[in-house]
């Protein structure tokens, strides 16, 4: 490996997370806020953790070291899988044209990328950052360096879920460590750095928030970020009054977290041309 593939953006995001997640749980775990003070119990109380691994009491901070540790892998599996990535291989003209014919009705042909040079599939798109054409793609995550597509979507909501949890159990934790007192100097200098960390973790949790409930959002009627903010734009759906893909909560919760039921996004498509036609057969 050449030395500058070291300093690659992937290589830094991700070591960048795990240190930012190990520092934060050690602050948790190991912060110590001096001896109490008798006259003053509440001066230096003794973080949560601290005081079930005194009182011997070892599955809730083992358990928030399994959630820490899993909600790390999960996080280095969805950023370093392939999301979907279309073939690179660009596929001769006569095959191309048989492909599309035999895929999507006529009415919605498929585009052939500027940059791969091969035939995109329904729902794909050209990532810029990654180079590559991305099988129902959502969105390019810099916080991963990854794209979020077809076969890691699932995992990255799994992984918000998990990350939330652990958040709000850290944020819990930090703020079970704080108790205010004066003088303000002593205060800042016993309980600063856990004060800090009470606010990354605030912050974190507010974004992590509202990346799950968004995405469960888009889950439950089977769309994905790119279709929701720029539907104008795509020529799939820019002719539609409905969500072509959309086929009630039950299925759309199976078919994206289970495969089921399986089904090429064309015919899906196609179905729904054909249930928006006979509805407005039926109106006229």
């Amino acid at each position: 490996m050449a030395p500058w593939a070291l300093l690659s953006p992937g290589v830094l995001v991700r070591t960048g997370h795990t240190v930012l997640t190990w520092g934060i749980t050690l602050v948790l775990f190991l912060h110590d806020t001096g001896e109490p003070d008798p006259a003053r119990p509440q001066t230096h109380p003794i973080p949560p953790l601290r005081q079930w691994e005194e009182q011997g009491e070892l599955l809730p901070p083992l358990t928030f070291l399994l959630l820490v540790l899993g909600s790390l892998l999960l996080y280095l599996a969805v950023s370093l899988m392939d999301p979907g990535y279309v073939n690179v291989q660009p596929q001769p003209q006569e095959e191309a044209k048989e492909e599309q014919t035999a895929m999507v009705p006529q009415a919605i042909p498929l585009r052939r990328c500027r940059y791969c040079l091969v035939l995109q599939p329904l729902r794909a798109r050209h990532c810029r950052e990654c180079r590559r054409c991305v099988r129902r793609y959502d969105h390019h995550c810099p916080w991963m360096e990854n794209c979020v597509g077809e076969r890691n979507h699932p995992l990255f909501v799994a992984y918000l879920a998990l990350q939330l949890v652990v958040l709000l159990w850290g944020l819990y934790l930090a703020w079970s460590g704080l108790h205010f007192f004066q003088p303000w100097g002593l205060w800042l200098r016993s309980s600063g750095l856990l004060f800090a960390t009470f606010l990354l973790l605030s912050f974190f949790s507010l974004g992590a928030s509202l990346l799950l409930a968004s995405h469960l959002y888009l889950v439950a009627s089977n769309t994905t970020t790119w279709e929701f903010i720029s539907s104008h734009r795509i020529a799939y759906l820019r002719q539609r009054t409905s969500n072509p893909f959309d086929r009630g909560l039950t299925r759309n919760l199976a078919h994206f977290f289970c495969g089921w039921p399986s089904g090429s996004w064309e015919t899906l498509w196609a179905e729904g041309e054909d249930e928006e036609e006979e509805g407005r057969s039926q109106a006229v």
